[in-house]
């Protein structure tokens, strides 16, 4: 813009020849907002007074002023005379004009739409039920293929893991409020339970699916691995979750111990120090040659005996003294057989 013509616009200015700033307990970013929602809202309501525009968005019409001055100073690029707002208020109505490329609705580019709906996609395959992020997806698809009608419809393979044999019969459940009959493997214990249980959500954590539930085997909200449930049967039995039933959050590990899990000091070799990276703990001790010495949390000691007799002379239960000597007699009699025959 040349100085003969910045100074023309600087001279219309009405009562100041600077817009006034924002109130002080206003963010940049709330007036911004603000700001892009007062444009195509005048240009629908020319003539609208000052009074009305404040009440329209809950400030003081010196704010709305002020805004206008702002307004009076904006544009689209080349910023001369013809591209700026024209906005008119001496007589306490507004008038806007030259707007409407700055009031015209934001088009999502292809790209933009493609990371848009993997995105929520994403989204939605991290959560079943989902019901936002699966109604704005839906809206998504839609309006790309009204934008670009040869296009069609954008939709990509994410390959999230989520068709489990089972996970048909578990959205069902969970949509109709069915209880459920589980035939889940309980991998600690090497054996296949049968529960019911009265869904509360599935979700995907860590590239993995659960279900959370009301377990009525257990009498509390249990997590269980979509891929260890076996069989899976819709009951024809309310399957609302009981009041006490809450969602564990998910900001937390999945398994948490509890008060009643048994506490179990375990010594490695250097060679079977992984199982601190691998197995939930309460701590690790290192020393400088390589060997641990971890201390976890287990709900049922068979785990620890079986990973003993696994790991062989690389690792030994320090504590408890009666788990200690449990893995020491189990060990002895796999050996019995050996001794024998020698």
């Amino acid at each position: 813009m040349t100085d003969k013509r910045l100074n023309e616009r600087r001279t219309a200015l009405p009562r100041t020849a600077a817009p006034r700033a924002r109130t002080a307990s206003e963010t940049a970013t709330q007036r911004l907002g603000r700001l892009l929602d007062l444009v195509p809202w005048l240009l629908r309501h020319q003539g609208v007074s000052l009074e009305e525009a404040a009440r329209e968005f809950s400030v003081s019409p010196r704010q709305i002023e002020s805004d206008l001055e702002l307004l009076f100073l904006c544009g689209t690029p080349g910023y001369t005379h013809a591209e700026l707002i024209d906005a008119q208020w001496d007589d306490g109505h507004i008038y806007l004009a030259n707007a409407d490329d700055i009031a015209a609705p934001m088009r999502l580019t292809r790209d933009e739409a493609v990371t848009l709906t993997a995105g929520l996609q994403a989204l939605s395959s991290i959560l079943v039920n989902s019901e936002i992020a699966d109604r704005t997806l839906a809206k998504l698809r839609a309006a790309t293929t009204a934008a670009d009608p040869g296009g069609g419809q954008i939709a990509l393979d994410l390959d999230d893991g989520s068709q489990h044999a089972v996970m048909t019969q578990l959205k069902e459940a969970l949509a109709g409020r069915r209880r459920v009959h589980l035939s889940y493997y309980v991998a600690t214990r090497d054996e296949t339970t049968e529960r019911d249980v009265d869904l509360m959500r599935i979700v995907n954590l860590d590239g993995q699916w659960y279900l959370e539930g009301w377990c009525h085997r257990a009498g509390g909200v249990r997590f269980f691995r979509v891929d260890r449930v076996a069989a899976a049967t819709v009951l024809d039995v309310d399957g609302t979750p009981p009041p006490e039933a809450t969602p564990r959050d998910l900001d937390e590990e999945v398994f948490v111990p509890s008060d009643s899990d048994l506490t179990v000091e375990i010594e490695t070799s250097p060679q079977a120090a992984w199982i601190a990276d691998y197995y939930p703990n309460e701590g690790v001790r290192r020393s400088a040659d390589g060997s641990v010495r971890v201390t976890l949390k287990v709900a049922d000691p068979a785990l620890v005996r079986r990973l003993m007799l696994r790991l062989g002379g690389d690792a030994k239960v320090v504590s408890p003294a009666e788990l200690a000597i449990a893995v020491a007699d189990e060990a002895q009699a796999a050996l019995a057989p050996y001794e024998t025959t020698a």
